[in-house]
């Protein structure tokens, strides 16, 4: 069998929205029986919260929706994870920026807007950190959707 397709998701701070992304794509990938040909992590680019579980909103969404993340621990972007990942996602403008000063400075795989595989409008995932649990809900709802192109896409690229 052919090395497993690696996935990184990347937001700031890694307790909000990469992890519950991490989440909701191992969830799709389960679900389309894949998790043995797909490997999902995330980071953020800032080491705040390093170590630590992803937000108590963060996880409270995915567990309404069936998705536990609770195992998940923040860590911060590497050089490393530029050259292993075939896919680096990022939730934002301002993170994709930073990721790709770290590529632009060592190479491997190019960050995208993890958004640009979805059919909403939106382009970035929202920063839910400072808002109510509203804000929690519409990112599970855009990483959905996002998540299943994504999915779709990886489907192609491993026939």
């Amino acid at each position: 069998m052919s090395e497993p397709v690696k996935v990184l998701f990347v937001c700031l701070g890694n307790i909000c929205r990469s992890p519950s992304a991490e989440g909701v794509f191992r969830h799709l990938v389960g679900q389309a029986g894949l998790a043995d040909r797909i490997h999902i992590d995330s980071c953020g680019t800032g080491n705040w919260h390093v170590g630590k579980s992803p937000d108590a909103r963060a996880l409270a969404a995915a567990r309404q929706r069936g998705i536990d993340i609770s195992d998940l621990r923040a860590r911060q972007i590497t050089e490393q994870d530029l050259d292993c990942h075939d896919y680096i996602l990022v939730m934002d403008r301002q993170n994709l920026a930073d990721v790709k000063d770290l590529w632009h400075q060592n190479g491997g795989t190019e960050p995208a807007l993890f958004l640009s595989f979805g059919t909403s409008s939106h382009k970035e995932v929202p920063d839910p950190y400072y808002g109510g649990e509203e804000g929690f809900e519409q990112v599970l709802d855009l990483i959905q959707d996002a998540g299943e192109g994504l999915l779709n896409d990886i489907r192609e690229r491993i026939g």
